[in-house]
């Protein structure tokens, strides 16, 4: 079996300009694929360098920069015991990232969760829906510009129809004495 430096070196040679490097950290490597390469090469990690494993999809948000969004796959082998994160990047103004449900299924609800999440649709993916929040909620919670005090909804007798308050509630708990000076909604509004 390749090395990881062997490895990165083979798809940089086979995937010309598709994929760029990210220098190691801890030992771990870190691959940027675009996303029109990214089902041909998760096909070819997962069937010919025994990437059989997708541990995790994530996803964050470079709110300010463009591109904004990164979706990150954790993949690991267990015939190498070796560990490969790729990440793809998104602008907002993007369709969204191709599904990999046809190569990992368990990708399935790790897409539904980023989608429901953040906001980035998966296409091709065979049930993309909401997996935490509920149908009809318009907003995507991990996104930074969702304010941390919640948004005003039109939904009643489904969601706070005003801000959520600070304590109390299914959702929200009371603050320790501590953290009660972090919290942003304790704080006096900036002028």
């Amino acid at each position: 079996m390749a090395d990881a430096s062997e490895l990165t070196q083979k798809y940089r040679d086979r995937f010309s300009g598709k994929i760029n490097v990210l220098p190691a950290f801890r030992g771990e490597t870190s691959w940027i694929v675009e996303s029109t390469a990214l089902l041909e090469v998760m096909r070819a990690l997962r069937d010919e360098d025994g990437f059989d494993f997708l541990v995790d999809i994530s996803s964050v948000d470079n709110f300010g920069e463009d591109p904004r969004f990164e979706v990150v796959y954790e993949l690991f082998s267990y015939q190498t015991l070796r560990h490969l994160r790729v990440k793809i990047r998104l602008s907002e103004d993007e369709e969204g990232a191709p599904s990999v449900t046809g190569i990992w299924r368990t990708a399935n609800w790790h897409e539904r969760e980023v989608y429901d999440m953040m906001g980035i649709r998966f296409l091709g993916h065979p049930d993309l829906r909401r997996i935490l929040m509920w149908d009809g909620y318009p907003f995507h919670p991990l996104k930074k510009d969702f304010p941390l005090e919640g948004k005003e909804t039109e939904l009643p007798d489904i969601a706070f129809t005003r801000p959520a308050p600070l304590e109390g509630g299914p959702f929200v708990t009371a603050p320790a004495d501590l953290t009660k000076d972090r919290e942003p909604r304790a704080r006096p509004p900036e002028v």
